[in-house]
């Protein structure tokens, strides 16, 4: 517990890789990813039942898959976490040029499962959303164009990187997926954000944003629904987001207990888009406030581990993950409160679904191999330096 609070030990020559692992790995980001997995087999035992039941198949159906899925996901995570930033990098790049071949290729071989939007390929025995495994990979290769521009002599990578990120945007929207669209574009804004973009730029990506949104809601008739339902006064009980406030509303601070909820019965979408509702409905305020927690240790760790990073694609890179999961968490749980329009996202390591809890373990692993503690000097102690030199 003291190493957690304090800092890890310095790597020692020759030490093996799981003690040299242990040692510079961020424990709190990794406990926190861990409980959170944790959680999200907890939720799935009182949400997938149902669904199991509708499909006709035995009642644990779900769970058991969840916990294959969860599984394969704990261990790319710790896998790729023992890896260093320039493994990252190659697998990040190469990684996204085949993901984006196989968003690419969606419109002609991809499916919607009835869904109205063509977002998976189907395998026969599962399927595969390219777009979540997409998510890491982009952020990877962007950071990767953009740390390339700080180099002297070195390419136009913050040009490149935003005719990637508005390419890979409109292969999404064609899908028709606004919430990924919309994600990936905040992501990018983060990382150059941080990488020392001026706020005139920041600025105007937010304007171009708001002219895509008008243009999109008076030209797609997905999108310009689900903004009329969200502007709505009214909620229709009925519906996936009454079903859930409701369902918030009944949990209360302690909730209703354990398997006496009713709102898993009634959300066709309860174990993936809206299983924090199944939380607050059976376990309260309490268990959703510990979720939020898990979420912000995660965040914050990353970010504050970041700050003292030298390395520019190491600091662009993990500031990229550690926003697409906080994001991503933030707009699950706030389409369930009805504070944000429904978008069709999991929560990470929490909701079921293959592609999102295996590509999400693949994004954290990414950012504990880019937080371990390295040999290098405090970027502070960097600074320093370089201004003494001009004095």
């Amino acid at each position: 517990m003291t190493e957690m609070v304090y800092g890890t030990h310095p790597v020692q020559a020759g030490e093996p890789v799981l003690p040299k692992w242990w040692r510079t790995v961020d424990r709190w980001t990794l406990t926190s990813v861990l409980l959170l997995m944790g959680v999200g087999l907890i939720l799935g035992l009182a949400a997938s039942p149902p669904l199991a039941e509708r499909n006709g198949f035995e009642p644990f159906h779900y769970v058991k898959r969840q916990f294959a899925f969860t599984l394969i996901s704990a261990v790319a995570m710790v896998g790729l976490s023992m890896t260093s930033p320039t493994t990252v990098r190659r697998l990040g790049v190469l990684g996204f040029l085949a993901t984006f071949l196989a968003l690419v290729l969606l419109p002609v071989f991809g499916t919607d499962f009835g869904k109205g939007a063509v977002r998976w390929y189907s395998l026969g025995f599962g399927s595969v959303q390219p777009s979540e495994f997409l998510k890491p990979c982009y952020i990877v290769a962007t950071a990767w164009l953009m740390a390339a521009a700080t180099e002297i002599g070195g390419p136009p990578g913050r040009l490149y990187s935003v005719i990637v990120t508005a390419v890979v945007a409109g292969f999404l929207v064609i899908q028709p997926d606004f919430g990924q669209a919309t994600l990936l574009i905040f992501v990018w804004s983060a990382m150059y954000f941080a990488g020392g973009a001026p706020i005139l730029v920041i600025l105007s990506v937010v304007v171009a944003l708001a002219g895509g949104g008008m243009l999109a809601y008076n030209t797609s008739e997905h999108f310009a629904r689900r903004i009329d339902g969200f502007l709505s006064p009214e909620v229709d009980p009925t519906t996936q987001i009454g079903y859930a406030t409701n369902a918030i509303r009944e949990g209360g601070f302690f909730g209703v207990g354990v398997g006496e909820g009713s709102v898993k019965w009634s959300l066709p979408d309860a174990h993936t888009d809206f299983i924090i509702a199944v939380a607050a409905e059976e376990y309260g305020l309490v268990a959703v406030g510990l979720v939020i927690f898990l979420f912000l240790v995660l965040v914050t760790r990353s970010l504050a581990r970041l700050m003292r990073e030298r390395d520019p694609f190491v600091r662009l890179a993990g500031t990229g993950i550690a926003c697409l999961v906080g994001m991503q968490a933030i707009i699950n749980m706030g389409v369930a409160v009805r504070l944000l329009p429904a978008k069709g996202m999991t929560l990470p390591f929490v909701s079921n679904g293959g592609s999102s809890v295996v590509a999400m373990g693949i994004a954290v692993g990414m950012l504990l191999a880019l937080t371990r503690t390295r040999p290098q000097g405090d970027i502070a102690d960097a600074l320093f330096q370089r201004r003494a030199t001009h004095d």
